[in-house]
């Protein structure tokens, strides 16, 4: 068996229609929960940490990884790995899937390319107008003078 075997839809983290993340790229950690939650909150382990490495994706092109490694570069830990927690719900489950989430939210807006700015030239009648502002204000300070002395 060469090459790598297709992997199943349900074992992909779908991020936009050109890019879909292996599960099996993903580490996931699960810990405690802080804050509130009474008797309950010292048994579950509801907490979900998910670490996805950017460098040592498969699933990315050498394009989509130099932009993902320029847009993210705050959020990457040293290793080149995104972090994303989720610790909003009691229940793990729930948590693992709002992480999983976030996580193709943030890869989704880092690769969006934003369009390139056309220059364009202002219109005569804004030309016009810019310049009548400037008449009025100039004849507005030409009038607050004191003409006493003259």
């Amino acid at each position: 068996m060469s090459g790598s075997a297709p992997v199943a839809a349900e074992n992909l983290l779908q991020v936009n229609d050109a890019l879909s993340i292996p599960r099996s790229e993903l580490d996931v950690r699960v810990s405690r929960s802080s804050g509130a939650g009474g008797q309950h909150v010292n048994k579950t382990s509801s907490r979900v940490e998910i670490f996805w490495s950017v460098q040592g994706s498969r699933a990315l092109s050498d394009d989509q990884r130099a932009r993902l490694i320029e847009r993210l570069a705050s959020r990457l830990t040293t290793d080149g790995s995104i972090r994303v927690v989720a610790s909003d719900n009691r229940s793990q489950s729930r948590n693992r899937d709002l992480a999983e989430e976030r996580l193709a939210d943030m890869v989704r807006q880092a690769l969006v390319i934003p369009k390139k700015r056309r220059a364009t030239r202002p219109t005569k009648a804004s030309k016009e107008a810019r310049l009548e502002g400037k008449k009025r204000q100039s004849h507005k300070k030409r009038d607050r003078t004191n003409k006493s002395f003259e």
